[in-house]
């Protein structure tokens, strides 16, 4: 019965695109403020996304989508009113039979999730609970409001939890996934040299006590760095806007697949669930910037980051557009290698690098602003979401004239 469901879901999701995601989990006892940090770099072959509220259970939450996923039912990375958050990376060594990663139903089991459980405890239950088989290969990472935090290497019918606060597993407070997992099969999977950059990117953050919202979105979420080949589209740095530089960047954190990057900052133990924040990237993330939501009873959201229907979200269109000159060709392999000369250069004319600055104003406006609250009060959430659709729709216009209306 087992082969036969195997055999099934291949047939059904042939056609369905892999992802190919780098993700990290921080515990609160390594951050410089105490919150605990889930941070996804989602790969996808669907490159519209954007961020919708959604309800039908325990708790109210928020997630990112794909733009057309008209009745959502799949969450990509996202947060409930609990404090509990949830994401996922594929992997690809956890089941013996031959099979393929089930997008879908990954997607579905997080929604559920976040309608229903309030805690990584209530989480594990969800699963020991859930029907088997379910139909899953994946590494899922959690978070909750109690200081808690673990990844769960998953398979259609049995998990492995490893806690970030477990010295052994973790003993700078973090632990990074790509698409293979520690629990399965040896040299199996995929994503080692995206591993290997993440690892020293976050390494070299602990070293310096910086595993913050600000240095994983301006630093992790912007990397072009190939730690196999040493090639980082950074060193363009001493190039004019005139030249170009192509680089091979499939094996890079940011890739051609690269549909978003968000960041989930949980609280310490104590504080309102409330605050718990959500740091997204919609849009290729080179040409994307930071922009905070919270839970509040009103449900709104920024507008650059949603839109009704399977309508795409603006600041997503816009990275896609500027994405365009950044990866100019499509023809065949040509799709991945970047001109780095327009993400930085010496010209100071760089696409991510007139982006980071922005994106560091927002996180340091937003970080104090949030100094001031036991939780979100409604009318200043509401004013600073407005502030951001203005500021925002502001620069890129200024600075890459859209959006041109």
């Amino acid at each position: 019965m087992r082969n036969n469901y195997i055999l099934f879901i291949l047939m059904v999701l042939l056609s369905l695109p892999a992802g190919a995601c780098t993700i990290a989990i921080i515990s609160g006892k390594h951050t410089p403020d105490g919150r605990p940090i889930l941070w996804k770099h989602r790969d996808t072959g669907v490159l519209d996304n954007k961020v919708i509220f959604f309800s039908g259970g325990k708790y109210q939450a928020a997630g990112l989508i794909n733009s057309d996923d008209e009745d959502p039912q799949r969450i990509w990375i996202g947060f409930n009113e609990a404090g509990f958050a949830i994401m996922n990376s594929a992997s690809y060594n956890l089941i013996e039979e031959d099979t393929i990663q089930m997008p879908h139903m990954t997607g579905h089991m997080m929604r559920e999730a976040l309608l229903e459980c309030g805690s990584v405890d209530d989480f594990e239950r969800f699963l020991q609970e859930h029907p088997k088989p379910m139909g899953v290969e994946t590494n899922y990472g959690v978070i909750d409001a109690y200081g808690n935090a673990a990844f769960f290497e998953t398979d259609h019918f049995s998990y492995t939890r490893i806690d970030v606060d477990d010295k052994t597993v973790a003993p700078h407070g973090y632990i990074v996934r790509t698409n293979y997992s520690f629990t399965g099969t040896p040299n199996e999977g995929a994503g080692y040299i995206r591993f290997e950059t993440a690892e020293r990117l976050f390494y070299r953050a602990s070293a310096s006590n910086n595993l913050s919202i600000p240095h994983i979105m301006s630093n992790m979420a912007t990397s072009v760095w190939n730690s196999y080949s040493e090639q980082d589209a950074r060193n363009a740095i001493h190039l004019r806007d005139t030249e170009s530089k192509f680089m091979y960047f499939q094996d890079c954190i940011n890739r051609y697949s690269s549909s978003s990057s968000v960041s989930i900052q949980g609280v310490k133990p104590g504080q309102s669930p409330s605050l718990t924040t959500m740091w997204s990237m919609v849009g290729f993330p080179l040409a994307s910037v930071v922009v905070p939501t919270w839970i509040t009873p009103d449900k709104t959201l920024p507008s650059v980051i949603t839109a009704p229907g399977i309508e795409n979200a603006p600041i997503c269109d816009w990275a896609l557009e500027l994405k365009k000159e950044m990866i100019p060709s499509r023809r065949g392999s040509t799709q991945y290698y970047i001109d780095a000369v327009k993400v930085f250069n010496a010209d100071n004319t760089g696409i991510t690098q007139n982006l980071i600055p922005l994106s560091a104003i927002i996180m340091d406006r937003t970080l104090k602003l949030m100094e001031e609250w036991e939780q979100p009060p409604q009318q200043a959430v509401n004013s600073h979401y407005q502030w951001l659709d203005e500021f925002i729709a502001n620069k890129y216009r200024e600075l890459f004239g859209i959006p041109n209306k």
